[in-house]
């Protein structure tokens, strides 16, 4: 079974959530480096203390801390980088959902991190031979619900740039992960009895009974860096939502 042995992972997004089940599950795969980046720096140095703290292998573990919204400062943290196999953008906080009734700005802030940022570290990021790119959508881009169309459009301009680059950058492999309602920081603002309450009901519509943490959607991530005959492709990591009622 093939490992990430002697590989480097940069992974932004990397200090919560998914990007931080991938960067443990990196480890787990004996990753040589795992380099984790979010734009908060109290964040990053916590999420290295628990990897490093949790011994999940060998690997060396970094932190950076960048706002993927300043252009220069992410050409600068890759030219610090340096060469790596395989790059993670899982970055963004919450997605623009209300629509009508949302701020502009938010909607182009969020455009800025979960687009445009990636299409920055596209073009400036160095890949070692076998290296890939995995970017994060999810199922909305399949099965938005109402007021989440700005939501829809931003993932969904992820989803067609995944195709377009895996031509673009090849032979370095693109592809994207497509999650469903996972159990991440994103929902910290519900009231404990709420989220409970959110996560039970979620996983009665499920056929697979449960909502997933980000370990298990992790292991999608473990395949697209691993199998070097994958360019171009979705994985939708949902449960099953997409065919629930």
């Amino acid at each position: 079974m093939a490992t990430l042995a002697n590989k480097i992972i940069l992974i932004f997004g990397g200090s919560s959530g998914i990007g931080f089940g991938v960067a443990e599950a990196s480890l787990k795969s004996d990753a040589a480096t795992v380099i984790i980046v979010s734009s908060n720096e109290e964040r990053v140095q916590g999420a290295v203390k628990k990897l490093k703290d949790g011994k999940f292998g060998s690997g060396e573990v970094k932190g950076l801390s960048v706002d993927v919204k300043d252009e220069a400062a992410l050409k600068k943290l890759l030219t610090d980088v340096g060469a790596v196999d395989h790059i993670v953008w899982s970055a963004g906080d919450g997605l623009p959902l209300g629509f009508p009734n949302m701020e502009l700005d938010f909607m182009k802030s969020t455009f800025d991190v979960r687009f445009w940022g990636a299409v920055i570290v596209a073009q400036n990021a160095k890949f070692r031979v076998g290296g890939s790119f995995i970017l994060t959508t999810g199922t909305v881009i399949v099965k938005p619900g109402k007021t989440w169309s700005m939501a829809a459009a931003i993932m969904g301009a992820v989803d067609s740039f995944t195709r377009g680059l895996a031509l673009d950058l090849a032979p370095i492999r693109v592809n994207s992960v497509c999650p469903g309602f996972i159990k991440t920081e994103l929902w910290k603002d519900f009231a404990p009895d709420q989220l409970e309450k959110l996560f039970a009901d979620t996983a009665e519509k499920l056929p697979v009974k449960h909502v997933a943490g980000p370990d298990e959607v992790a292991e999608a991530y473990m395949f697209l860096m691993k199998c070097a005959y994958i360019t171009g492709q979705k994985i939708q990591v949902d449960g099953g939502h997409t065919l629930a009622a």
